[in-house]
């Protein structure tokens, strides 16, 4: 998670602690599904309507929060007043989504098993609670030491919802409610990642192309399948693009965003083929996830995935 956005903001991801080193507990069953947030929002949004003051939101909704909306509020929401002037320009949107968000604790099985499957693949793995929450069409998920954020309001579109009030950008983000068991998996294994800083497109693609691939493991959903369709037939193309730009810091058109002509994120895509290529050539799969978890050099990571080598000639061919 894409989330993206899933899905998350770069500089609150470098800034973070390692969260897997907090002190969280071993057993998936004593994570918590918090969900309470989300009726919470509900009642401030009917408040509020149709102006959509900040107090109703202020009042009903983010001064009851739980301790993950507080932490969603200061890494994503900000405050009342944005929170409030996105629902207002959003409000079609927003109503449509009610029912599919208020149903979310029914995944809760879905959710649990991507815990168990984790459990099972990396005995050390720790297990947060998970807050579901409505934010301001910025982010689909992230971590603090709380546990795992999710922006309920980015996974649950409907065939239903108006996308004419939707910029190009949410259009290709936001995602049907069938997708959070994927979503909170990508946000799982954030926060097993027990990586060094890298402000670099290599470091950042690894960082969330292995979370997706891990995430499509552990849940058995792969990630944003519009990408693949996308890039699998661009693929040598595409690497060639990315690796003269790896070892900078530029992301735009990879990571976060997106650029004419092409779908959002496709660092993630390029982060995954990375991964799955170097959990392939692993002959102990359970060490490999670990060795994935647990990446110190993302250079050395991409080279003895050996994914480049798919994309150079043979000796003596031209």
């Amino acid at each position: 998670m894409r989330q993206a956005l899933k899905r998350s903001c770069l500089m609150a991801l470098l800034l973070m602690v390692p969260v897997a080193a907090l002190a969280q507990s071993r057993d998936p069953d004593a994570a918590r599904i918090v969900t309470e947030d989300i009726a919470h929002f509900w009642e401030a949004f009917d408040r509020a309507a149709p102006e959509f003051p900040p107090q109703s939101f202020g009042t009903f909704y983010l001064s009851r929060g739980t301790p993950g909306l507080k932490d969603f509020v200061s890494l994503r929401i900000s405050n009342a007043e944005e929170l409030a002037r996105v629902v207002r320009s959003h409000p079609r949107y927003y109503a449509s989504i009610r029912d599919s968000t208020l149903r979310i604790r029914e995944m809760e099985p879905g959710i649990r098993a991507s815990f168990y499957a984790l459990k099972y693949l990396y005995p050390d793995a720790v297990f947060p609670d998970v807050f579901f929450l409505i934010g301001r069409l910025n982010s689909g998920g992230t971590v603090s030491d709380r546990g795992l954020l999710i922006g309920a309001e980015m996974h649950g579109r409907t065939p239903q919802s108006p996308v004419d009030e939707l910029s190009e950008w949410l259009r290709q983000v936001t995602a049907p409610a069938a997708e959070i068991p994927h979503v909170v998996a990508h946000e799982l294994i954030h926060f097993q990642q027990k990586y060094p800083e890298s402000p670099v497109l290599l470091g950042q693609a690894i960082r969330e192309g292995s979370a997706d691939f891990l995430a499509e493991l552990i849940s058995g959903r792969p990630g944003d399948q519009h990408v693949a369709e996308f890039a699998a037939p661009r693929e040598a193309e595409l690497w060639e693009e990315f690796q003269r730009k790896m070892h900078g810091k530029e992301l735009s058109g990879w990571l976060y965003s997106g650029s004419p002509g092409r779908p959002q994120d496709l660092g993630y895509w390029v982060g995954y083929k990375i991964t799955k290529s170097y959990y392939d050539r692993a002959g102990d799969k359970r060490q490999a996830i670990r060795e994935i978890l647990e990446i110190k050099d993302f250079d050395a990571f991409l080279a003895k995935s050996g994914y480049a080598e798919r994309f150079s000639a043979p000796v003596g061919v031209k």
